[in-house]
């Protein structure tokens, strides 16, 4: 059935998506590569400790991912009485995943926006701040004011990239779920027909054979 095979190629890209999820919010706890400041306290933008990358686009997308990939063997035996036509069943119960999925990557990618227009906390000339708050997120292109922040090193660059790659990998992981949903449901309808179409050749072989037709 293609459309497993569709989904269960969506499932391997949300894994691959989630891993790097989880890894770009990691890293948010260490500007510059230094762990310093994940030790400190309010040293960090707010942010951060959302754990959206980790939670929303991360294990939460591991969920529709792993059913996704499992759908090529599901059967849901007893689905519209024929073990052949148990898929139908999988397929638009894959529709709830991909929900669930969106849901988590509509969070990380919300936490993202937020925190780029916000900008890193960081130390300045009036202390631990943050200093591009009200810039409406114009400080992203004007790449001179960066050097307001002085701790942590690089901290703008930083925080810029990866906020940045989580918005983008979230966005995909919609994308994706998107699909899905429309593959799932496109599936099950046709599952649900052809289902119909075997209920009706069956009873008719049996009605044959209870005639004595065959």
């Amino acid at each position: 059935m293609c459309f497993t095979k569709c989904a269960r190629c969506i499932g391997f890209f949300l894994i691959a998506l989630a891993i790097l999820c989880i890894i770009a919010n990691i890293l948010l706890f260490f500007p510059n590569g230094e762990t310093q400041w994940a030790r400190e306290k309010n040293r960090l933008t707010t942010y951060v400790w959302f754990f959206h990358g980790i939670g929303g686009a991360g294990l939460v997308m591991l969920l529709p991912a792993f059913v996704f990939i499992g759908l090529e063997e599901e059967d849901c035996c007893g689905c519209c009485g024929h073990r052949t036509c148990g898929k139908t069943c999988a397929m638009l119960g894959s529709i709830v995943a991909a929900l669930i999925g969106i849901a988590g990557a509509g969070y990380c990618l919300i936490i993202s926006a937020l925190a780029l227009a916000r900008g890193p906390y960081c130390q300045t000339s009036s202390g631990w701040t943050y200093p591009f708050e009200n810039s409406n997120g114009m400080y992203l292109t004007d790449h001179s004011t960066w050097s307001q922040c002085t701790e942590p090193n690089n901290v703008v660059v930083w925080n810029v990239t990866l906020f940045s790659i989580l918005l983008g990998l979230s966005g995909i992981q919609i994308i994706l779920c998107l699909i899905q949903v429309i593959n799932g449901l496109i599936g099950g309808i046709c599952g649900a027909c052809c289902c119909q179409q075997k209920s009706q050749v069956i009873k008719i072989h049996f009605t044959l054979i209870s005639s004595g037709a065959v």
